[in-house]
C-alpha cells in the first residue's frame, strides 16, 4: 500500500480563539486516522493546539506587540523564521496544511518545494491594507486548494483560478458530549458574549445593553488573560448587573447559565466569517444577535433562531434583545430552532469534506 502523505499543519497564534480551535478538531481527526501530522506553531500552555496526542510538534517564534509597526517587523520576522527553519524539514512529497492567511512563510516554502498547499481561510479583515494585498496575493500564487469556511470569505478574496471549497465550521463531539442539563430561568434573562478583548468586537456596545437593561444580567467571556482585561478597561466603570471573564478553558457553565447568546461585531471594523461561538450557543439552545453582514449570516437563520442587527444602532439593538426576552413562546421557539439548526454544524461533516481533499 502506498504510503499517505505526512500533512505539515501551519497556525501562527495558539490561543483559545476559534481558528486554532477548529484546526484542532482537524488534526484530531487525522490522527485517529493514522496520519503522520507535523504542526508548527507558537508555544501556548493554555492553547487549542497545545498538547495533542500523537503530533510532531514544531514550535515558531511570534511575539504580539501593541505598537503595529513594531508588530510588522516581528510578524515578517516569525515568518522568516519559519520558512529556514522548516526549510530542511519538508519534502516535496508532503502536504502543507495552512491555517489562517497569516503563515506566509509555509506557502512560501511550499511553492519552493513543489508541495500540495492547502489554504483554510477564517478571515477576510486583514489590516492594514497593503498586508491584506500581500498575503492574499501569496495565497492566489501558491495554493492548491482553498477552504472556505464560508461563502462570504470566498467572494470577499475573490480568488477563482484556485479550486475552492465551502467547509463550514463544526462543532466539536467532544464539546457536545459534555453539555450540561439547561438552567430553567421563569423569564428569560441572561445574556452572554464570548469574544476576543477588541474594541470592534463590540465591547462598548455590549457594556452599553447591559446599562440600557438593568433588568437583565449579562456575562462577557473575553479572550484575554485578567491583567490584559484590567488595563484595557482601566477607569471604566460597569453597571451591575455585567460581569467580565478572562479566558476560560471550560465555556459549558456559561452556555448553561446563558438565554440568549450576542455577537456585537461592529461591521466599520470587523466582519464575522463564521461564527463558532454561535454553534456552541445552538448546542444549549441559545438564540442569537449577531451583526448584518458576513459569514455569521450562513449560521443563523433570521427571525428563526435569531436576529441580525447592526450593534452601532443602539435602539434597533435594544429592540431585538427585548423581543426575544419578552415572549416567551416566540424565545421557546427560537430555541428550539437553534436546537435543531447544529445539524448542519457536526464535526463529522466537516471532516469527512476536509480529508476528501487531504
Amino acid at each position: 500500500m502506498k504510503a499517505q502523505p505526512r500533512i505539515f499543519a501551519f497556525h501562527l497564534l495558539n490561543d483559545r480563539s476559534g481558528s486554532p480551535k477548529v484546526l484542532g478538531q482537524i488534526i484530531n481527526g487525522w490522527i485517529r486516522e493514522g496520519r503522520e501530522v507535523h504542526l508548527y506553531t507558537m508555544v501556548h500552555q493554555d492553547g487549542f493546539l497545545s498538547d495533542l496526542d500523537g503530533v510532531n510538534y514544531h514550535h515558531g517564534w511570534y511575539k504580539f506587540q501593541a505598537n503595529p509597526w513594531l508588530r510588522l517587523i516581528y510578524y515578517s520576522l516569525s515568518q522568516i523564521i519559519l520558512f529556514f527553519k522548516m526549510l530542511g524539514q519538508v519534502k516535496k512529497t508532503d502536504t502543507l496544511y495552512i491555517n489562517t492567511v497569516l503563515p506566509f512563510g509555509a506557502a512560501l516554502l511550499g511553492k519552493l518545494k513543489g508541495c500540495r498547499v492547502i489554504y483554510h481561510i477564517h478571515e477576510s479583515t486583514v489590516t492594514p491594507a497593503v498586508l491584506k494585498r500581500f498575503l492574499f496575493k501569496v495565497v492566489s500564487w501558491t495554493a492548491s486548494d482553498i477552504i472556505n469556511v464560508s461563502q462570504y470569505v470566498a467572494q470577499s478574496h475573490g480568488i477563482t483560478k484556485v479550486p475552492n471549497h465551502l467547509v463550514y465550521n463544526a462543532i466539536d463531539e467532544n464539546f457536545l458530549s459534555n453539555v450540561l442539563d439547561k438552567e430553567k430561568n421563569e423569564r428569560p434573562s441572561h445574556v452572554l458574549m464570548v469574544c476576543s478583548l477588541k474594541a470592534y468586537k463590540g465591547l462598548y456596545e455590549f457594556i452599553q445593553l447591559a446599562q440600557d437593561h438593568k433588568d437583565y444580567s449579562f456575562r462577557m467571556v473575553l479572550n484575554a488573560c485578567q491583567g490584559e482585561i484590567d488595563s484595557f478597561f482601566s477607569g471604566q466603570h460597569f453597571s451591575q448587573n455585567l460581569e467580565i471573564y478572562p479566558s476560560q478553558k471550560n465555556l459549558h457553565p456559561f452556555f448553561q447559565w446563558a438565554d440568549v447568546i450576542v455577537n456585537l461585531s461592529r461591521p466599520d471594523g470587523w466582519i464575522e466569517t463564521f461564527g463558532l461561538t454561535i454553534i456552541e450557543g445552538m448546542a444549549y439552545g441559545l438564540p442569537a444577535i449577531v451583526p448584518p453582514i458576513g459569514g455569521i449570516l450562513e449560521v443563523i437563520e433570521e427571525g428563526v433562531t435569531g436576529y441580525s442587527v447592526d450593534p452601532r444602532d443602539r435602539n434597533a439593538l435594544n429592540e431585538k434583545l427585548t423581543e426575544l426576552m419578552d415572549k416567551p413562546a416566540y424565545f421557546k421557539n427560537c430555541s428550539n430552532a437553534a436546537l435543531k439548526r447544529l445539524n448542519i454544524f457536526k464535526e463529522k461533516t466537516m471532516l469527512e469534506q476536509i480529508n476528501s481533499l487531504v
